[in-house]
């Protein structure tokens, strides 16, 4: 007779067990579960969220106090682009040879007139080669005054033996001597005109901008001596985007403004140099207008390159105030006051600019001296 198996005695022990670990893990998430809602509060009181934005509890409108309305105004946009005042007529004055500085005679700022000294250089060796030259000269002219003598006196002996040879020889002989005689000269001449490098001289009338030099230095050919410029003809040389300078044109008037000086003025597009940078994709524009006194070169300026125009909305200096960093308004609604956080932009001739917090039409209560309390200052 077969035997049946029984169940091993400890089989329904370990399912137990089993049991009770799943009941304590799925006990402990549920745990974890309630500690983070709490934490996130989700078992408290939730807040009432307000109707309107940013309003605190309303108040009673005062029956002693203005009120404005919020406007949208149309106003004309302009862009700037900044630049450098430049002259027009800029002059590097060079050495021409080599020579010692005798005498400098100007000095940075110094205003100075066209053909006025500006620098002297030695010029001893140039005038022992000038002088050179005027004998050398006076030589050709003795020996072209004996050769045309010379064809004189054959021309008179032509019938008494001269052969038609010998009267060719001095004829040659004379053309030569006169050859001789204007070479000379003009070494005479290209003397001089070294001798007069030592001297230098203003090309144009002007203000020094710098001397490179003092008495005493060498000078070599093609160094910078003087710098000048012309301060009657100056020019704003500004940096412009792509897309804005495509909207200029030469002869055009636009707004100018020389910042150091507080000066506002309108200038005429002179030139648009027509080649990009490639670094920043801007055009080089050039604008001349009046130049107020005290104006020099390298200074700073801008120009206003006009756009579309745009809505702003506005409300009056003093209907802000301002808490903390908070900027403020009172606004009416509902037939009753609201204080509302708003956000201020640019100071304009209308108003404020709003730039978050307020919407056309909508009323605001203008405080007792309003006026008198701008928010914050920025513009």
């Amino acid at each position: 007779m077969t035997a049946v198996a029984e169940p091993h005695a400890g089989e329904p022990r370990r399912v137990q067990r089993v049991v009770r670990t799943l009941a304590l893990v799925a006990l402990f998430t549920v745990g974890i579960i309630a500690l983070m809602l709490a934490l996130a509060g989700a078992f408290q009181p939730k807040v009432k969220v307000r109707a309107s934005r940013d309003e605190a509890p309303g108040r009673a409108v005062p029956s002693d106090q203005a009120v404005a309305v919020v406007k949208l105004i149309r106003r004309p946009r302009q862009e700037s682009a900044v630049g450098t005042i430049r002259a027009i007529s800029e002059a590097v004055i060079a050495s021409k040879i080599l020579a010692r500085v005798e005498e400098v005679r100007i000095k940075a700022g110094q205003e100075v007139k066209q053909g006025e000294v500006l620098v002297i250089l030695d010029q001893a060796d140039l005038k022992s080669r000038l002088e050179q030259a005027v004998a050398a000269e006076a030589a050709a002219r003795a020996r072209s005054e004996l050769a045309e003598t010379d064809l004189a006196r054959f021309r008179r002996l032509t019938g008494g033996g001269v052969s038609e040879r010998e009267l060719d020889q001095v004829g040659t002989a004379v053309r030569t001597a006169k050859a001789d005689l204007e070479r000379a000269r003009r070494a005479v001449e290209e003397a001089r005109i070294v001798q007069s490098y030592a001297t230098v001289r203003a090309p144009i009338s002007g203000r020094i901008i710098d001397k490179k030099v003092n008495a005493g230095d060498t000078a070599s050919p093609g160094q910078t001596l003087v710098t000048m410029y012309d301060p009657t003809r100056m020019q704003l040389i500004a940096t412009v985007r792509e897309s804005l300078a495509l909207r200029l044109k030469v002869g055009q008037q636009l707004p100018a403004r020389l910042d150091p000086l507080g000066y506002d003025c309108h200038a005429t597009v002179s030139e648009i140099v027509p080649e990009a940078q490639a670094e920043s994709r801007s055009f080089q524009v050039k604008v001349t207008g009046p130049c107020p006194p005290g104006v020099y070169s390298g200074m700073f300026g801008r120009i206003f390159i006009p756009l579309e125009d745009e809505e702003v909305l506005v409300v009056p200096p003093g209907a802000v105030r301002r808490v903390g960093q908070l900027e403020e308004v009172d606004v009416v609604h509902g037939g009753a006051v609201h204080r509302r956080a708003i956000q201020l932009g640019r100071s304009l001739d209308e108003g404020w600019e709003v730039l978050s917090g307020l919407s056309e039409g909508e009323r605001i209560i203008l405080p007792r001296g309003a006026g008198a309390t701008p928010a914050g200052g920025r513009s």
